[in-house]
Order: structure tokens, then sequence, then C-alpha cells
């Protein structure tokens, strides 16, 4: 049994914040705004992973409403969404991000952010791929006002 999920998510690029992306930090004059740290690209796995699931998403899972997830890491929240995909019998095949960010430029860091979901996750790096890009000037990504990140996964029973 083949299962595919989507993931998206975004936030607003705020100053007085960290900029974290899936689980690394990048020195940036702003950060994104959220209840954990905010880390757009890694939310959006987690919801891909648990649609692909059929365990509904993050905000259900960890909602900003309980004060325990405030400022949370979200490779820890990543961890448990993958040991519960997991424990359902399922083995993850791939795992393909998107990030939408017109600045800062990402390419630099995109092997250690595959790295870190590779770590988390427990996968072979040729199972994890990061890309970024811009919206060329367009829309809130466009004029520097947050950042948004895709996600889609391939799940198996084996």
């Amino acid at each position: 049994m083949f299962r595919i999920g989507h993931g998206y998510d975004v936030h607003r690029l705020v100053k007085g914040r960290k900029l974290i992306i899936c689980g690394e930090e990048i020195p940036y004059n702003k950060g994104l705004l959220g209840h954990s740290d905010a880390d757009v690209a890694t939310h959006a796995v987690m919801d891909a992973l648990l649609g692909a699931a059929s365990l509904g998403d993050i905000g259900l899972l960890f909602p900003d409403s309980d004060k325990k997830y405030y400022n949370a890491n979200s490779l820890q929240l990543l961890k448990i969404v993958g040991d519960k995909v997991k424990k359902l019998g399922f083995e993850i095949s791939n795992v393909d991000i998107t990030i939408i960010i017109q600045q800062p430029k990402l390419r630099s860091y995109v092997n250690k952010m595959e790295d870190n979901i590779c770590s988390v996750l427990k996968l072979d790096k040729s199972q994890v791929n990061v890309k970024a890009t811009t919206e060329e000037g367009l829309g809130f990504t466009g004029k520097g006002k947050g950042a948004a990140s895709i996600c889609t996964v391939l799940i198996y029973m084996p």
C-alpha cells in the first residue's frame, strides 16, 4: 500500500526572532513568527506525513493553545510524527520539500537541512530533497513579508 501526503505551511517574517528552517538556524535580520520555532519547512513535512497516514494535521496534534509547545523545537515534534507514522507500520519512501522565501538565499544551507531531516526520520540522504525558490518579488513571500513551504511525501506499508 502506497500513500501520498501533501503539506503546506506559511509564517510571517518579523524582527526579533531566529530564522530556523529544517532545524537549521540561518543568520538573518528577521525570523519566522509562530507559537513554536515557526520552522515553516519542518511544519510542512509534518503535515505531509500526518496526511499520508490519515492522522490529521499538526494543529490537531500540537495545538498552539497548548503552552507546552511554545517555542518548541520543530525537529523534536517531527520525531514524534515520524514515530507515529512508523508505529502504524508505514515506512517513508521519500520527502520532497520546497521552501519559498525571497531572502535570504538558502542554497548554502540545503545540505545541512537535508541532513537534519534525515537524522530525525532515520532516512538515507537519497530519500530527502530540499530546494528553495523565490517568487520574484510577487506576493507576500516575494515582498519579504513571510516564507512558505510545500512538502510531498510517499509512505508505504512493506
